[in-house]
C-alpha cells in the first residue's frame, strides 16, 4: 500500500475521535478494518493495517499538544469552529510535520492539502496550506 493510501486510511480513522467515546474506539477501529472491503477498498494487509494503527495511535496520544498548536496558529479559530475534516487533516499533518522523522515536511503540507482537496471544502485546501505554514514557520 503507498504511503498516501496508509494516510488516507490513518485520516479516516482518526476522523472517527470526533465522533466517538475515547472507550469505543478500540471497537471503532475493529469497525472501520471489517467494513473496508464493504465501502470497494481493498482489503488491507496485516503489516499496513498495524502501521495504521500504531499511527493512530502515535497521533491520539499527542493530541492535546497538537491541538494547542493548532489553536495557537489559527487566529480567530477554536478547535470546537473548526470543520471536523479539517481539524482531522491539520492533526494528521502536524503530527508528521513535529514527530514524524520519515516523513519530509514538504511532503506533509502537501499530503494534507491533497486530502483537502478530496474530503474537504472548497477552501480547505487554502485553510490547511495556510495554518501548516504558519506552525512550520514558527518551528
Amino acid at each position: 500500500m503507498k504511503r498516501s493510501e496508509l494516510r488516507e486510511n490513518i485520516f479516516k480513522l482518526l476522523f472517527r475521535v470526533e465522533f466517538n467515546k475515547e472507550e469505543d474506539m478500540l471497537e471503532q477501529m475493529n469497525l472501520y478494518f471489517d467494513d473496508i472491503p464493504l465501502e470497494g477498498a481493498s482489503v488491507i494487509s496485516g503489516k499496513s493495517q498495524d502501521f495504521i494503527q500504531e499511527k493512530y495511535r502515535q497521533i491520539t496520544n499527542r493530541l492535546p499538544e497538537i491541538d494547542g498548536k493548532i489553536e495557537e496558529a489559527a487566529e480567530g479559530w477554536t478547535i470546537q469552529r473548526m470543520g471536523k475534516v479539517e481539524l482531522t487533516i491539520l492533526r494528521l499533518a502536524l503530527f508528521e510535520v513535529l514527530f514524524d522523522d520519515e516523513v519530509p515536511t514538504p511532503v506533509a503540507i502537501n499530503e494534507a492539502v491533497e486530502l483537502a482537496k478530496k474530503f474537504g471544502g472548497d477552501d480547505s485546501p487554502a485553510f490547511i496550506n495556510g495554518i501548516l505554514g504558519k506552525i512550520v514557520n514558527i518551528k
